[in-house]
């Protein structure tokens, strides 16, 4: 069932009640906008909520790559030692923008966990015929399409499926990360862009059907029909000033 989250006078709205509706769960996935500072404030909430009540086994994170984690930390860690142990890329993703939540993590003694496809291993994935049949046609192509629209169309058109099989390895990194962190009882929550957490091609392709898992979809402005069909929960929050996102990647690609 789709529940439809309207709060644009308050971002982080009425956490508990939304939270007790999509429990239980063995994990709850997260999709944010990244550059949408609601979106982290609800997730501080949401780990806040769940870490008081003794309920979050680990909060995972796309914003830092698999196999680093703050497990071996102390809760009284600094955010340096913290930002040391998850590797983290500033210039990818800003630390200010995701320190509360991560911090609010480390000092409740739940671990955070990487969990993103490592830089590494993306240019093979690139290559990776086998996983064009992971999804159904019709989800690939869907998944294409906005690939496609997310690179406002200034991909050559060879450059697509690279790019489409990265996003199903990257998928698959975070689902792997979290299957890994569950834990009888608890909720593992999984921090990712919005796109990685739709049910029909995102991260919960790729997990067990035997887990509980439910997915926000956190959407800055009116959200689309797509995403409340692909979601559990839709957490609606005030839209943004208007961005050229398409003529900053222009200016990127040209570099």
């Amino acid at each position: 069932m789709v529940a439809l989250g309207a709060c644009a006078h308050d971002p982080v709205g009425p956490v508990q009640a939304r939270l007790d509706a999509l429990l239980p769960a063995d994990a709850i996935l997260i999709g944010e906008q990244h550059d949408a500072p609601a979106h982290q404030q609800l997730q501080r909430a949401l780990v806040e909520s769940l870490a008081q009540r003794g309920q979050l086994s680990a909060l995972v994170l796309e914003m830092a790559e698999r196999g680093t984690s703050t497990a071996p930390l102390a809760g009284d860690a600094t955010p340096e030692q913290v930002q040391q142990a998850l590797r983290w890329n500033t210039a990818g993703w800003p630390w200010d923008r995701y320190a509360p939540v991560v911090m609010a993590a480390v000092r409740q003694g739940v671990p955070v966990l990487g969990a993103n496809l490592p830089r590494t291993a993306m240019r093979e994935a690139m290559s990776d015929a086998a996983l064009d049949r992971h999804l159904m046609p019709s989800a690939l192509d869907r998944q294409r399409e906005a690939i496609r629209l997310g690179h406002c169309d200034l991909l050559p058109g060879e450059r697509l499926m690279p790019m489409v099989r990265v996003q199903l390895a990257r998928d698959a990194s975070m689902a792997a990360a979290v299957r890994d962190a569950v834990s009888p009882g608890k909720v593992v929550v999984l921090v990712a862009g919005g796109g990685h957490v739709l049910r029909d091609r995102g991260v919960p392709t790729h997990l067990p059907t035997s887990l509980r898992v439910r997915t926000v979809l956190a959407v800055a402005g009116a959200p689309s029909a797509e995403a409340a069909l692909a979601s559990d929960l839709v957490w609606q929050t005030p839209a943004l000033a208007p961005r050229d996102h398409c003529a900053e990647l222009a200016r990127q690609l040209k570099r």
